[in-house]
């Protein structure tokens, strides 16, 4: 009995943290394409946001508007959407199987034609990537400005 308990444990020991390794590194790659997100909003890289967005990507975003991905990709290509500085900082990324959640702050300032342009603004995130067809894509984002009071 007790070498079934010694083996049984050894092999727990050996099994958990090739888990663990791999929670790293699904969330590193997660990590690593919210910078790639970044930095594609802060260069207007339209095509680089079209392949991490999934096609039915749909977002809430500061100004409590619900926009589809098409319509943020309008908003970025008509110049309404646009960033001076836009930095992140991913405090929480959660693997659940093939989907991830992703929440933290923002501080941004606004260009572009947007109301606020010219001005900073620090925000509250929370963004749903799902695994698909071998790779991640967000499908899902919640975003509010923060009252500075």
């Amino acid at each position: 009995m007790e070498r079934a308990l010694a083996m049984l444990m050894t092999l727990a020991a050996l099994v958990i943290p090739s888990q663990t390794n791999n929670d790293r590194r699904l969330d590193g790659e997660v990590r690593r394409l919210n910078s790639q997100e970044v930095e594609s909003l802060l260069n207007n890289d339209t095509k680089t946001l079209g392949r991490l967005w999934s096609n039915d990507f749909v977002v809430t975003n500061p100004l409590n508007k619900f926009v589809s991905k098409q319509q943020v990709i309008e908003l970025i290509d008509s110049n309404i959407l646009a960033f001076t500085s836009f930095e992140r900082q991913v405090e929480y990324v959660h693997i659940y199987g093939d989907t991830a959640v992703v929440a933290g702050s923002e501080t941004v300032v606004w260009a572009g034609k947007m109301p606020n342009a010219g001005k900073l603004s620090h925000l509250r995130f929370t963004a749903v990537w799902i695994k698909q067809n071998g790779r991640w894509q967000q499908v899902a984002r919640h975003a509010n400005i923060i009252d500075q009071q």
